[in-house]
């Protein structure tokens, strides 16, 4: 465990009174409030000093209202640094208004639209969503891409095609862990670290092994692939909290993480854990 404290770059909070997540339906061990009470409790003895906000894929229409939702945490707690807010991207220079009356949060800092879900991953990089991609970059903010490993072809030609655009790749492309799947995942992480606009998210792997039987031996040489593909310099730490909660416990994915890195200096440490997230996404700290 880390002997400083440390930058979480995602963290999913959420109230259920409050707001609509359908998607939560299929996924009862979560599906109840989880808001800062909880998430002391679950990081335990893990030091958290600052951590980014991560949209929870709202019902649609709802965005603004999360938005709002979760500048209200972060007016009253500190550590709450960063907001990535949801954005339908498809709609092209549609989103302007929204990504306007957004950028009145003093947290926002990116925009994603969940890739991951959609069937024909391919949308990422039709005309009307990169040019609403653009006008995002065009505005100082990072766009976060949550793609499965099937569709980072599309990742790539994302980032290659907004070269002026900071990207972020969260959950290390979720790559095929679940079944001993390494290509093509592992020669297109090499590919997209190539991108210098990219940084890579360490974060959400062991939620891609199975669930009831995943070991660290399974885990463990697809985040240090991600490490050596991108650096510690664009390499960050991310807790995937409370989804992470399906599989294992906080402190479980850091320990795993320092594992990973056992052979690391301090200041590579500190890169992972904290200043990589504090230049990447801007955060005061």
């Amino acid at each position: 465990m880390p002997n400083f404290p440390i930058v979480d770059t995602h963290v999913h909070l959420y109230d259920v009174g409050r707001l609509s997540y359908p998607w939560m339906a299929g996924v009862p061990k979560i599906n109840r409030t989880h808001l800062l009470r909880e998430f002391d409790a679950a990081r335990g003895k893990v030091q958290v000093e600052r951590f980014v906000f991560v949209e929870v894929d709202v019902a649609p229409g709802r965005n603004l209202d999360e938005a709002v939702f979760v500048q209200e945490i972060a007016d009253k707690d500190a550590r709450l640094a960063g907001m990535v807010a949801h954005l339908p991207c498809e709609r092209g220079a549609g989103i302007a208004r929204d990504l306007d009356s957004l950028l009145r949060f003093p947290t926002l800092r990116a925009i994603r639209r969940l890739i991951q879900s959609e069937t024909d991953q391919s949308f990422c990089i039709e005309p009307g969503f990169i040019e609403a991609v653009k006008l995002i970059g065009r505005r100082g903010l990072v766009f976060d891409i949550c793609i499965r490993h099937w569709g980072m072809v599309f990742a790539i030609e994302l980032a290659r095609r907004c070269p002026e655009v900071q990207f972020v790749l969260d959950h290390i492309g979720k790559p095929g862990i679940k079944h001993g799947l390494r290509e093509p995942w592992w020669g297109q992480m090499r590919e997209l670290a190539r991108l210098p606009n990219v940084t890579c998210k360490i974060s959400g792997a062991i939620t891609e092994a199975d669930h009831a039987s995943w070991t660290k031996e399974q885990v463990k040489p697809y985040v240090a692939h991600a490490i050596d593909c991108f650096g510690f310099d664009r390499a960050m730490f991310g807790s995937d909290w409370p989804v992470s909660d399906l599989t294992h416990a906080y402190p479980a994915w850091v320990d795993l993480v320092d594992e990973v890195i056992a052979g690391a200096s301090e200041d590579e440490a500190r890169k992972l854990y904290r200043s990589t997230a504090l230049r990447v996404y801007r955060l005061p700290g």
